[in-house]
């Protein structure tokens, strides 16, 4: 089977080193184009197009596959199938139709539920108690394909959007070598009409926490929200990004400062307090509290702003 693949990101840089040391054949790898990066704004390559390169695979970055003329290359390799990862790119139809076997992607959610460009932050947002991944058909709609192949995994306490995405990536990386292997005898299954979802992108917008939330719900935002964007808070002129917080007891305003020690920050919420244990100030890194505080004091009394939109640091 010859293979043509299209995915930008790490999840699915992931994915493709796997289907590399499967032996599968793949001439052709698609990914967005290089983009500016760091103080210095230069050019970077995705992991995708990095992976590809090392493997010897021809690469193709159009910025958008509306044009016919940026389906030359695909048309040229004439794939047996085009595997999709996480690629952000829409694909037309005139794409979805070179392959001999058509298109399958790789999701980062038990389909239905989290269709859409952010499932892994989305169902810790939620708190959801297991995800998985689904390899499915692409079809012209938004993740409506039929599901060849899916597996769940457990949401582990404390699970930040980093460390779930690496155990999916890793997890959609094996599951995309065995379907491929098992492609002749999978049944493509409709996905139910119950249970539908849908994964909005993260806007930066979405970072500035809002105290009257309840405490339950600005922790699963902030472990949700890392590493990006980061959620944030306003203390007096200063915008604090917030990495990691605990349930703590206490009653007061929503953003008040209830307490301070080296293990915390005790501030009340709409519900119940937390506990903000990892944060960063404008211009640092990430510290513990302990360190944090040598840096920025704080004291019990003073309040975080209560929903005021905070620029990312």
């Amino acid at each position: 089977m010859k293979i043509a693949f299209a995915g930008t990101p790490e999840f699915a840089a992931v994915a493709l080193r796997a289907l590399y040391a499967a032996g599968f054949d793949i001439p052709l790898v698609l990914t967005q184009p290089d983009r500016p990066a760091g103080r210095g704004q230069k050019l970077v390559a995705s992991p995708v197009k990095l992976v590809a390169l090392e493997h010897g695979s021809a690469v193709h970055q159009p910025e958008k596959l509306r044009d016919s003329a940026t389906h030359a290359p695909l048309i040229e390799c004439a794939p047996d199938l085009l595997v999709v990862a996480a690629y952000g790119l829409i694909l037309p139809q005139a794409v979805l139709d070179i392959p001999r076997q058509g298109c399958i992607n790789i999701h980062a959610s038990l389909l239905p539920r989290w269709r859409g460009a952010a499932p892994i932050q989305r169902c810790i947002e939620a708190g959801d108690a297991e995800t998985g991944v689904t390899i499915m058909q692409v079809d012209a709609g938004l993740d409506t394909g039929a599901m060849l192949l899916a597996e769940a995994l457990k949401i582990c306490a404390g699970e930040t959007a980093a460390t779930l995405h690496d155990r999916l990536a890793e997890q959609g990386g094996r599951l995309i070598v065995e379907a491929l292997r098992r492609f002749d005898t999978l049944t493509p299954m409709p996905q139910p009409a119950a249970g539908v979802t849908y994964a909005s992108k993260i806007d930066k917008a979405e970072a500035a926490i809002d105290w009257r939330d309840s405490a339950v719900e600005i922790e699963r935002r902030i472990r949700a929200f890392d590493p990006f964007p980061g959620c944030t808070a306003r203390l007096g002129d200063a915008t604090i990004k917030l990495w990691r917080a605990l349930p703590a007891t206490g009653t007061g305003m929503p953003g008040e400062i209830l307490a301070v020690a080296s293990d915390g920050i005790t501030v009340a919420c709409g519900d119940a307090a937390l506990k903000l244990v990892e944060l960063q100030k404008p211009g640092g890194r990430r510290l513990p509290s302990a360190d944090f505080l040598h840096g920025f004091p704080v004291a019990p009394g003073q309040r975080f702003a209560l929903d005021e939109a905070a620029a990312s640091s």
